[in-house]
């Protein structure tokens, strides 16, 4: 007989009867799967000690509102991305592509953890011999922390209710599988069942629990999309295999903000924080270069300066090529667009390509001054003052729109060494700042004719 078979989608986890090129519930191509229908031939395990009751309704009025208990990881950068350290009863997920370092970061964190805490690593990928001898070359000495290499879910339930860690860490969500079930471990059911049961087990028990996931082609977490609803906070580790630095960024957290980031180094022995990513970021730019210009953006309340790199040369095409990396796409379209009407540079007949340097992704309009700059600096084969840093929005019609937290952008831009800066006209009336010039600019057309392009 044969077995009977149900459609998922990978992203938003939605079942349908037949495949079909294109998702009917979150409208994605090419994301619906096959795979057979999980037939459940024991229980769901749930967390130790639930025994499967449910929660009693109370009125709002009664509900407690304690302050969360939050404890401290023994990594700076790790705290800040989180909001201030992990929360007590917290699900997380790490994700990040093969070989970034995620296992690194978890095993860690366990030196520090282990001296307050009680912690289980589980691993589903590496032997525990392998990860003591990985725990020696990074100096995790690790006294209360306890290893188990298991990919079974009912079995590693079992082990957390023998030893009674506060923290748990599961490498990876992918490995893990449930008894009773047809679906291969890392099939769309089975990432939904376990992270369901590891949900209820940090809810249930309040222990803190750190999930490591893989990323597929797409740069999306593996699995169905449903796994980044379940947990608490989801971080992305990202970065080049071939570069030193790791950045780590929350996507989602229900504890703290969205909007900081974790600066890292890949070093021999593990990963080292990186508590001024600016002066990182800055090192090596070379100097009476076209082409580049510094700029200031917003990472949570932490300023960051950032180098925005352009190259632009004549193209033998009809189709001129425009690339860019590290700011999106479809703005860098537009700043090109812009320069050349508003600004007067014949941009049509010339490939363009955009980088930011050290892997840093700009999302605020605060950096198209200085991508702006960069651009008509290679195309006139002009460099920018080396002294000289730009902050502003473009608009459409050429205009400088000014940008939240000046003060704070401007203030990181002169500790750093910058005597000059582009600013936007308006907002620069309550800012005095001895030691750097400020140089108003209402359009780019202005900003253009301070650098001589």
């Amino acid at each position: 007989m044969k077995a009977k078979t149900v459609f998922y989608c990978t992203q938003c986890g939605n079942e349908f009867p037949k495949w079909q090129g294109r998702c009917p519930g979150c409208g994605s191509w090419n994301t619906i799967v096959e795979q057979p229908v999980a037939v459940s031939k024991s229980p769901i395990p749930t967390a130790p000690g639930s025994g499967g009751r449910g929660s009693q309704a109370l009125p709002l009025s009664q509900v407690e509102t304690a302050e969360e208990i939050r404890f401290h990881t023994g990594m700076g950068e790790l705290d800040r991305v989180l909001g201030g350290g992990a929360v007590q009863g917290s699900l997380v997920l790490v994700g990040g592509s093969p070989g970034i370092g995620k296992s690194t970061l978890m095993l860690q964190i366990c030196d520090t953890l282990s001296h307050n805490y009680k912690v289980l690593y589980v691993s589903g990928e590496e032997s525990a011999r392998q990860i003591k001898l990985r725990a020696q070359r990074l100096g995790v000495a690790g006294e209360g922390m306890y290893l188990l290499a298991e990919t079974n879910l009912t079995r590693m339930l079992d082990s957390v209710d023998q030893v009674a860690p506060e923290i748990l860490i599961v490498d990876s969500i992918q490995t893990m599988y449930q008894d009773g079930s047809d679906s291969l471990p890392g099939s769309v059911a089975q990432v939904k069942a376990c992270a369901m049961s590891l949900m209820e087990l940090a809810k249930g028990k309040g222990i803190t629990v750190f999930v490591i996931g893989h990323i597929n082609k797409e740069g999306s977490i593996a699995g169905p999309k449903v796994l980044e609803h379940i947990v608490d906070c989801v971080l992305s580790f990202e970065g080049e295999q071939s570069l030193a630095y790791r950045i780590l960024r929350a996507t989602k957290n229900r504890f703290g903000a969205t909007d900081e980031i974790g600066v890292f180094e890949m070093l021999d022995n593990g990963l080292r924080e990186v508590p001024n990513p600016s002066e990182m970021l800055l090192s090596g730019r070379p100097t009476g270069i076209p082409g580049s210009c510094v700029t200031c953006v917003m990472e949570g309340v932490r300023p960051v300066l950032a180098e925005i790199q352009a190259l632009v040369t004549p193209t033998s095409y009809a189709v001129p090529r425009r690339t860019s990396n590290g700011i999106d796409y479809n703005r860098a379209t537009l700043l090109l667009a812009v320069l050349e009407k508003r600004g007067g540079l014949r941009l049509g007949n010339c490939d363009a390509y955009i980088n930011v340097v050290g892997g840093l992704s700009l999302n605020e309009p605060a950096a198209d001054l200085a991508a702006v700059l960069a651009l008509a600096s290679c195309f006139r084969d002009k460099a920018v003052p080396e002294d000289l840093a730009a902050v502003g929005e473009v608009g459409l019609t050429g205009e400088i729109r000014s940008v939240s937290f000046l003060g704070q952008r401007l203030s990181e831009i002169r500790r750093l060494g910058f005597s000059k800066c582009l600013v936007p006209a308006r907002g620069i009336k309550d800012i005095e700042l001895p030691g750097i010039q400020l140089i108003p600019v209402r359009n780019i057309r202005e900003a253009l004719a301070v650098l001589n392009c």
